[in-house]
């Protein structure tokens, strides 16, 4: 017989569904040669200092730096999951069971879940990996028809257990270092491998708004035909020196130098990896980044959508042909994925990458019909179906037009946008863009020049004043935490950080 060992039960639950484990004990369910069961998530956590040392139980700075010469794991203080421990236990040491699938989540965080989890229980048997990206019956027998041996997922759990040590070393000792030295005796001053880097990111932002002098400048913009047109040189730090060259180009004819139209395309969004999701998600429907991951991890477990925890925005190319069958299932969708059909489905590399998938690939919609959704949950789903529809919609077709023109020997420079054919922009007209480059489509429209023209014009010198930065929000500080490296000074250590 086979034991399998989730991460969740209603993970358990839909496996054990297509696996025929239909009959429900404590703790597991059991059928046609398998018992699935699950854990909560951590069950298992690194030891605390105490458990090395009793005398490590008090904070003194003169015990500082705490290095166990070999680390050691134990059973989280939950109840609920010492229970359920003791269940997964004894189907491990019971003889019946003579093989392990290891069915965590298909990352670097579920792996070591789960490896924590055999090895507290002391298990000796073979272990097998089931890797998967959706939930659905077919994923899973798929899944199923491809175990590895457990060895071939080594290096990730190796990666799972140094994040959690270098985690444990610099939290635990940093953390007792700044109580000890800076606590004054009543604040527990916590220090984090992630958190405290982030927390600098955003007091630094405040001190940069904080200490901000807001100064005056002036620009020289001139109005010809109804299009503003801006001054080559650039803003003036001084008002005279602007005065004096709009005097200078005051009564003076407008001529146009140079008439460019150029006919260009605009893509689509890549697909989601979950960073972009939480950032859209923060900016068009306030949700928190915990918000978000919470809504789409019950999509993933309800089979809606494919697995969320991921970094990257590409689909392997094997997913190719499968991508038709998971439009003709987006029922609700129907007049949109027409399109689609009529155009044919691309099969280009800003969608399928081999290279560019690590664990898993973007984040879509699975295809099953979505029911009972309402709220977020719905707005989070749609986002991700019109975001997988708009990389098989055709391009948006735009004019950008560039128009420059002098007075005297002055020149100045004008463009402008304009939407020749919407395609996959269509999918966003009912409500707000979904493009981060919505901004330029403000641009102005203008007529066609013809070069040597000259006329009128009506110049000015428009004063503004620099402003500070903005307060980081939630969707800009995690772009901010994506892109840490940028703020590396240090040339070496900036490549380090790109990758």
């Amino acid at each position: 017989m086979i034991l399998c060992v989730t991460e969740k039960p209603s993970v358990a639950l839909e496996l054990a569904k297509v696996l025929g484990a239909n009959t429900k004990k404590d703790g597991f369910y059991e059928g046609n040669g398998y018992a699935i069961t699950w854990t909560y998530g951590h069950f298992c956590t690194l030891k605390a200092p105490d458990d090395y040392d009793k005398r490590l139980r008090f904070w003194d700075i003169n015990w500082l730096p705490i290095i166990p010469n070999k680390f050691g794991i134990k059973l989280i203080e939950n109840e609920s999951a010492i229970r359920q421990f003791k269940v997964i236990e004894s189907l491990i040491q019971n003889p019946d069971y003579t093989e392990i699938i290891n069915c965590g989540d298909a990352a670097q965080e579920g792996e070591l879940i789960q490896r924590w989890v055999y090895q507290k229980a002391g298990n000796k048997k073979p272990v097998k990996r089931l890797w998967i990206s959706s939930l659905t019956e077919t994923a899973i027998k798929e899944g199923f028809a491809n175990l590895k041996d457990s060895k071939a997922y080594d290096r990730l759990y190796y990666a799972g257990s140094a994040r959690a040590i270098g985690d444990w070393l610099l939290g635990i000792n940093a953390s007792r270092l700044y109580t000890v030295k800076y606590g004054a005796g009543k604040n527990v001053l916590s220090i984090g491998r992630v958190q405290t880097p982030t927390l600098a990111m955003i007091v630094n932002r405040f001190l940069e708004i904080e200490k901000f002098n807001s100064e005056a400048f002036w620009e020289l913009k001139t109005n010809y035909r109804d299009v503003l047109f801006n001054y080559e040189g650039g803003r003036f730090t001084e008002k005279e020196v602007g005065d004096k060259l709009l005097t200078e180009i005051t009564n003076q004819p407008f001529e146009i130098v140079d008439f460019s139209k150029n006919p260009g395309k605009e893509f689509s969004p890549r697909l989601f990896d979950l960073t972009a999701l939480q950032v859209d998600c923060n900016k068009k429907l306030n949700l928190s980044a915990d918000e978000t991951l919470k809504i789409v991890q019950g999509l993933y477990e309800r089979k809606l959508v494919t697995y969320p925890r991921v970094d990257t925005t590409y689909l392997p190319t094997d997913m190719y042909p499968k991508i038709e069958g998971i439009l003709r299932q987006l029922k609700t969708y129907t007049k949109e994925t027409q399109t689609i059909f009529e155009k044919g489905i691309s099969n280009t590399k800003r969608v399928f990458d081999d290279s560019k998938i690590t664990d898993h690939h973007a984040i879509i919609p699975t295809g099953i019909h979505a029911s009972s959704m309402r709220g977020e949950e719905a707005a989070v789903y749609e986002a991700i179906v019109l975001r997988f529809l708009a990389n098989f919609y055709p391009d948006c077709e735009a004019s950008n037009t560039k128009v420059q023109g002098k007075v005297l020997d002055y020149l100045f420079n004008a463009s402008g946008k304009e939407i020749l054919k919407l395609g996959w922009k269509e999918l966003y007209q009912k409500g707000d863009d979904n493009d981060d480059e919505k901004e330029n489509e403000k641009e102005q429209s203008i007529p066609a020049f013809d070069s040597g023209e000259s006329g009128p014009h009506e110049a000015q010198l428009i004063e503004k004043k620099t402003q500070p930065p903005k307060l980081y929000t939630e969707a800009t500080l995690l772009r901010a935490m994506e892109t840490a490296g940028k703020q590396v000074e240090d040339e070496e250590l900036r490549e380090l950080m790109k990758s």
